[in-house]
């Protein structure tokens, strides 16, 4: 049965839907913990320390975090063999006659494509950059993410890879959210609107709250 399920593109695309919705959700708790670095060093490094004891003493320290790393691994790759899978099949069934109509819809589809490339690549660099230190220039400081980020963005390299991934992140989010809400059966004519407004409003806050870090580390308002 579930094998069937995956087999459809009913299946492929509902998938996607549900792991794109758990990603965003975790995007936009990441951004509101991202904001407190602009309360000071105490409070940033007192929150990243919060998310490694979160659910002690019934969980081990760092468990809590490590199960939110595995469900969003599981999230990741299936979101992104889902749009593989479905990319093949639209190529193979697309006639060649056809090449020319729809090119708004071809549009949209490209550049969720090359987005979720550039997310894809963004992913592993923030994770070798902040998370195992291991590309992290000026050396990476356990225990201290606020010097971490600061170091992060007082580099052109770190900057530039951050905004391009964060600006991809938003057209992503645009046009992902209203097709995840169309595959999951929320969207209709007297929604589409509204639909369409939240996810313009959901790609703008989340890309312009994660930008709002590395600007401010540019700008000296965090230093």
């Amino acid at each position: 049965m579930t094998r069937t399920v995956w087999d459809s593109s009913v299946g492929k695309k509902t998938v996607m839907a549900v792991s794109g919705l758990i990603m965003l959700l975790y995007l936009v708790v990441h951004m509101l913990g991202n904001l407190k670095i602009f309360f000071g060093p105490g409070e940033f490094n007192h929150y990243a320390h919060w998310l490694r004891t979160l659910g002690e003493p019934f969980l081990h320290y760092e468990w809590a975090l490590w199960i939110i790393r595995v469900v969003l691994v599981v999230a990741v790759v299936a979101h992104a063999t889902a749009a593989y899978q479905l990319s093949r099949r639209d190529i193979r069934a697309r006639p060649s006659k056809y090449v020319h109509k729809k090119a708004r819809a071809s549009y949209a589809t490209r550049t969720m494509r090359w987005g979720g490339i550039i997310l894809g690549l963004f992913i592993v660099w923030h994770i070798l950059d902040l998370t195992t230190g291991t590309v992290h220039p000026d050396g990476f400081q356990s225990g201290h993410p606020y010097q971490n980020v600061i170091d992060t963005f007082s580099t052109w390299y770190g900057d530039t890879i951050y905004i391009v991934a964060m600006l991809a992140l938003g057209l992503h989010i645009r046009h992902g959210f209203w097709s995840a809400a169309q595959t999951l059966g929320a969207g209709s004519r007297s929604r589409d609107r509204a639909l369409k407004t939240i996810a313009n409003a959901l790609a703008l806050v989340l890309t312009v709250g994660f930008l709002a870090v590395p600007v401010g580390v540019m700008t000296g308002l965090v230093s």
